[in-house]
């Protein structure tokens, strides 16, 4: 499945190995795990303690932007 398929479900992105290993935070450059939102949409979520942002994915597409991220408490 690439990046432009819909997901089976909401709360999850499905994107290629190759591309999950490449992904990281823009702002951190921490790597990005799967996540869920409070409206329950998905998001990718970083791994840097310091600054935990989420990203997130509309139409199965990560928005890897920081204007776009919010921070996680």
């Amino acid at each position: 499945m690439s990046l432009h398929d819909h997901p089976s479900h909401p709360s999850q992105l499905s994107v290629e190995p190759w591309v999950r290993d490449i992904l990281r935070c823009p702002v951190t450059g921490a790597t990005l795990v799967d996540g869920t939102g409070p409206d329950g949409t998905p998001e990718l979520w970083s791994t840097d303690p310091e600054r935990p942002l989420a990203y997130p994915v509309r139409d199965g597409i990560p928005v890897l932007l920081e204007a776009d991220a919010r921070a996680l408490s």
